[in-house]
């Protein structure tokens, strides 16, 4: 990444961190339109995760599945850490919700609305799971 990222890419962070899925998904897809590769994957991959929480939120449990699916494997080569944030973190969050939905399958799609889902976490922080 060339330098930081932009200040928006943080407010997007932020958006999902707070489980403002659909914000997320607007800050995050006017950068994704606006970068070039490799940037371009990264963020198509953390809005797929971030749309893919938004239909959980819907009881969409085939979009939740699909969604983080893809946005996981989008995500994957970016490991360990790019652009400032935890991504092995976030992609291990991300498979570990998909295998249990998996497991769990459509009609247990409401059990997951207080499920613990992904966060994205900036290097250097601590641990904001304790938040």
């Amino acid at each position: 990444m060339g330098g930081m990222p932009p200040e928006q890419f943080w407010q997007g962070v932020e958006q999902f961190n707070q489980q403002e899925f659909y914000a997320c998904h607007d800050t995050l897809e006017a950068l994704w339109m606006e970068a070039s590769e490799p940037e371009k994957r990264f963020y198509q991959g953390l809005l797929q995760i971030a749309v893919a929480c938004y239909h959980l939120g819907n009881l969409n449990w085939r979009g939740a599945v699909v969604l983080l699916g893809e946005g996981s494997a989008r995500i994957k080569d970016f490991q360990p850490i790019y652009a400032g944030i935890e991504v092995t973190l976030l992609l291990k969050q991300s498979m570990a919700l998909l295998a249990a939905m998996q497991q769990a399958g459509p009609e247990k799609v409401a059990d997951f609305l207080t499920a613990q889902l992904p966060k994205i976490q900036r290097v250097g922080d601590e641990n904001i799971c304790d938040m």
